[in-house]
């Protein structure tokens, strides 16, 4: 340990970290660890907008007693010998980013956190701390902004921080939803899935639903949905009649942002439409959502309704394209630091 009180001391050079920010999945698939993972996650008051008092009852003594069973069948559907999806694309892309960093002359250290499970926030700071990284740009993997992802992340940073006596500079990406790296990995993602299989007659963008309330009061999410919808229609040449935005994942009776996903599949199927392709923009990495409700449940929903076909177009995972684009968001936030 260097001398506190040197009065010569060296001067260090100034490192900079970058830390992926992903939501997070349990750490086994067991009805325990998912209990685990679920409690953190719908502690979260920013997840869930419902006073405390009437909340966490229904958590402890309903939903955590209930759901973790339920939902192991999903993630059984999809869980993979590394482990979730979610973890296993994630830590592709973490290693895709540090080797086209460096191939680009950055000497920049990458780590990985998730929000909720593990590898924990607290841990992947810690790790860059550790190997004196002075400036931190955290860059949670949303690619639109809401209070429920992105500003919990940086809630949570600030936590803890306000624990460390030597804190890092830190930098926060707030959204790329219709940043040119982003839309044209998507774009290529399309037009090279259309190429191997042929073209639908429509394009379903199914983003992740959010409460209608919460928009109502100032969360930004839709528009940035929208936006993305749009920007990447225009850059498939799609006429509007070809394609539309859906919402999935609802949880709860209140009502949130539509279309919903599922029925307005059904709705299609019923209304004579046979082949439908379905791709998820806000999830850069595969995970329960995009797997097991998306590519299992709403497909075999469609095809109940009398639809032929329904194709998932997979996420960006680790696409040369991807990582490219994600590159240039970390050269853009890191100007003037390195």
């Amino acid at each position: 340990m260097s001398d506190p009180f040197d009065t010569d001391p060296p001067l260090q050079p100034l490192r900079t970290g970058i830390l992926l920010v992903n939501l997070g999945t349990p750490d086994a698939l067991e009805v325990g660890a998912i209990r685990r993972y679920l409690r953190e996650f719908l502690s979260d008051p920013r997840v869930v907008e419902l006073p405390r008092a009437l909340w966490l009852p229904i958590l402890y003594l309903y939903v955590l007693t209930t759901r973790p069973a339920k939902v192991r069948h999903a993630y059984a559907a999809v869980w993979t010998e590394q482990g979730s999806p979610l973890r296993a694309y994630s830590l592709q892309q973490l290693a895709g980013l540090r080797a086209e960093l460096a191939r680009r002359g950055h000497d920049l250290t990458v780590e990985l956190a998730m929000r909720y499970g593990n590898p924990s926030l607290r841990s992947g700071l810690d790790r860059l701390c550790e190997q004196g990284c002075e400036r931190i740009l955290a860059v949670p993997l949303y690619p639109q902004y809401s209070a429920s992802t992105t500003a919990t992340v940086i809630d949570e940073v600030g936590r803890q921080l306000a624990t460390l006596r030597d804190q890092p500079e830190m930098r926060f990406i707030k959204r790329f939803h219709v940043e040119d790296g982003y839309i044209d990995a998507l774009a290529n993602s399309v037009r090279e899935f259309w190429q191997a299989h042929g073209e639908p007659e429509k394009l379903v963008m199914s983003f992740h639903g959010l409460p209608r309330a919460v928009v109502e009061k100032g969360d930004p999410y839709f528009r940035d949905c929208m936006q993305t919808a749009n920007q990447l229609a225009a850059r498939l040449g799609l006429p509007r009649e070809r394609w539309l935005a859906t919402f999935q994942s609802r949880f709860g009776r209140n009502p949130w942002i539509e279309p919903y996903t599922e029925p307005t599949l059904r709705d299609m199927a019923r209304q004579g439409v046979r082949r439908v392709d379905v791709m998820c923009p806000g999830f850069v990495a595969e995970c329960i959502e995009t797997l097991e409700e998306i590519a299992m449940g709403v497909r075999e929903a469609f095809i109940e309704e009398g639809g032929e076909d329904l194709r998932y177009i997979p996420a960006l995972n680790a696409r040369p394209d991807w990582i490219g684009g994600l590159a240039d968001l970390v050269e853009k936030n890191i100007r003037g630091w390195a």
